[in-house]
């Protein structure tokens, strides 16, 4: 075996260790069940009391969240869920204000019969109401919440464009200013002109 065939084999076996190693992690609080060989993994982390949703396996394909006390999910927490076929997530206390749209866009693209049996609990004007018939008017309130990132973006900016304005007004300040100066230096300068003729023309009255 040459060099580059020792490469290539310990990086296959690597890339193969780290595809078992994410894939046979079962978090703590769930318990996890083989579907099979390369059948991936049923992961029942139901009536555990979560708060928050665990890191999960990638290789789950059916997934059991239901009976928690979970109120959101972080956008990207399930992205990498790519294998899922089934979930259950209701009879959670769900808070659906801006932060649960991640979560009804996720189920509406991966499990959209998931969202009939999920209601919110608060805020009170959407209690017990079901998440799928949510609005853009109901989250209006959202569109007020930039991401931090965003408030930094426009502050900058902000400031930017201030800066530019006060500039523009300075630079224009300043042409004016000169403008008057050189008006000031040529009458300046006509007048002396016109004293120094007039010297003259006297002093030749007086030679005469």
């Amino acid at each position: 075996m040459n060099k580059t065939e020792l490469i290539t084999a310990v990086g296959f076996a690597i890339s193969l260790l780290f595809h078992v190693t994410q894939t046979e992690v079962c978090p703590p609080s769930c318990s996890c069940k083989s579907l099979g060989q390369m059948k991936g993994l049923r992961v029942d982390c139901s009536s555990r009391k979560l708060v928050e949703v665990p890191a999960l396996p990638v290789s789950t394909k059916r997934l059991y969240l239901q009976n928690n006390s979970l109120t959101s999910v972080p956008p990207g927490a399930l992205d990498s869920l790519r294998s899922l076929e089934e979930v259950k997530i209701f009879d959670n206390p769900w808070n659906c204000d801006c932060r649960i749209l991640y979560l009804k866009l996720w189920l509406e693209d991966v499990s959209a019969p998931s969202l009939e049996n999920i209601r919110c609990a608060t805020p009170a004007p959407v209690r017990m109401k079901p998440l799928r018939q949510l609005t853009g008017n109901e989250l209006g309130i959202c569109k007020r919440l930039l991401p931090i990132k965003c408030l930094e973006f426009f502050w900058r900016d902000l400031v930017l464009i201030v800066g530019v304005i006060i500039t523009l007004l300075l630079v224009a300040w300043a042409l004016k200013c000169s403008k008057n100066l050189v008006c000031q230096i040529s009458l300046s300068q006509q007048d002396s002109r016109g004293c120094l003729l007039g010297r003259r023309s006297s002093n030749n009255h007086k030679i005469q």
